[in-house]
This record gives C-alpha cells, structure tokens and sequence, in this order.
C-alpha cells in the first residue's frame, strides 16, 4: 500500500543572542554553535520526551531533566513515522499511522521538557530524528525567565527539502528510510495519530504534571490544525486510553 501517493573537537561558539533564535541546525558544525562550553547540548521534548523514562532509554547519559515552557510553537500529528511499521503498530488501513512534530504557530505556548546529552550523541541523535527539521530555540522556566543556552527543537520539514538534504537526493537512500514501507510522502495532513504512540504521549504528559497533560490536550493537533487531542479522543479516537499497547512495548510505550 503507498502512503500519501577521535579528533578534537572544536571549541563551541559563544551563544548566541535571543533575537536570532530560532534558526535552523543543518549539520554537525551547526549543533557546535549551540554547544554549551562543558560540551552539553540540550534537548527539548514535546512528545515521548515528556517522560523521562522514556527519556533516558534513548539518551542514558542525559542530566538535569526539567520542565520548561516554549512560545511560538504548537504540536501538530501530520507525518508519517516509519517505526510505527517497524514495530507493528501502524495502521495503514485507517490512516491511523502519524508521530508528532511541532511548527510555528505564533498565539501558542507549549508546556515542554529540556535536558542535557554529551556532544559525542550528536551523529545518532541527527540520524534517528531523520525526518525533522532542527531548530536551534530558547525555552523559558515558568517564572518567564529565559535559559541562557538554546535547546535543539525536531520541527515540521518538507518532503522537498527532506529528499534534497537528508537524503542527499537519492531514492535508494528515501526507499531504505520510507519506500520500503510503501510511503511516498512523508509530511501530510489526512493521517490520525498511531494510536498506541499517543497513548504514550498522553500518558507520558500526564504523569509529568496536570499542567502539562492540559496543555499537551489542548495545543496538540490533528492535521487539520483545528481538531486538539481533547477533542478528538473524546470523539473519534474515544478508546485509545483504554487499549494497552502489545506485550513487548508495554515499557516502551507505557507513559
């Protein structure tokens, strides 16, 4: 079925004001500029990031978890994700087969997480989020104060710019990433959440605080960018909270 037809490292540059922010990470000397001076980068989650447990099986070196608050930006379930195929847990029969990204979107504020990972994760960081756009962005604490080093956001990309830059204009390299799964377009708007993966999320900002499970409801969207995840479990995807994820992804996509 097709879908949507050790060398020394170079000193970090000093960061760089607000008002530049946010602009685009292209590759590995772009993440230096946002490297803090003990070799750190930070991270900031808006989906299965907001757990920490699920955190930390992906980066188990990462320090000081918190929680912060991002402006400017919403959340918004309108990709494909070729691991929900991997993993056995899309549904491509329902369109029922999107991960989540987040875009520009001046009115909102997302509730988030930031943390620390060692400069060394970079290459595997970039190759597992493959398909987002890397924005260089500043959250801020709940006091309204801003963090003073810039935190590396996965944002919406394009399927032009995806094909050009992430794989080099190769179909060989797309078809190993996505065609083997019958995808052809990556980034559209007519898909629905996995559903077990927004159970995850849903749970995952639940545990983390009731502020966050509120704001992750209602500043999360479908493609339509009207529909909020509130709104839609309470209708069309009612039930999703009740189903538990297969037997060998209970931990991985338990919340």
């Amino acid at each position: 079925m097709s879908i949507g037809d050790s060398l020394q490292q170079p000193a970090p540059l000093p960061p760089l004001p607000p008002d530049t922010l946010p602009f685009e990470l292209k590759d590995d000397s772009d993440f230096d500029r946002i490297v803090s001076p003990d070799g750190l980068l930070s991270i900031c989650g808006f989906g299965s990031l907001l757990s920490e447990r699920s955190a930390r099986s992906t980066f188990p070196d990462l320090i000081n978890f918190r929680v912060a608050k991002l402006n400017g930006f919403r959340r918004v379930f309108a990709h494909v994700a070729p691991i929900f195929f991997e993993r056995g847990i899309a549904k491509p029969e329902t369109k029922e087969i999107s991960s989540l990204s987040v875009e520009p979107c001046e009115s909102e504020t997302l509730v988030v997480t930031t943390f620390e990972i060692p400069r060394s994760e970079i290459p595997s960081f970039i190759e597992r989020e493959h398909e987002f756009r890397f924005l260089a962005v500043i959250p801020e604490t709940f006091n309204g104060l801003l963090y003073t080093t810039p935190s590396v956001l996965c944002a919406r990309y394009s399927d032009e710019e995806y094909f050009l830059n992430r794989c080099k204009g190769s179909k060989e390299i797309f078809f190993q990433q996505y065609g083997r799964h019958g995808i052809n377009k990556i980034w559209v708007d007519d898909i629905l959440p996995c559903r077990v993966y927004l159970r995850h999320c849903v749970l995952a900002a639940k545990n983390l605080s009731d502020t966050t499970y509120n704001n992750f409801l209602d500043h999360t969207f479908l493609g339509d960018r009207k529909t909020t995840i509130r709104e839609y479990l309470a209708t069309t995807g009612s039930g999703i909270m009740e189903e538990e994820p297969p037997e060998e992804l209970k931990y991985r996509y338990g919340g």
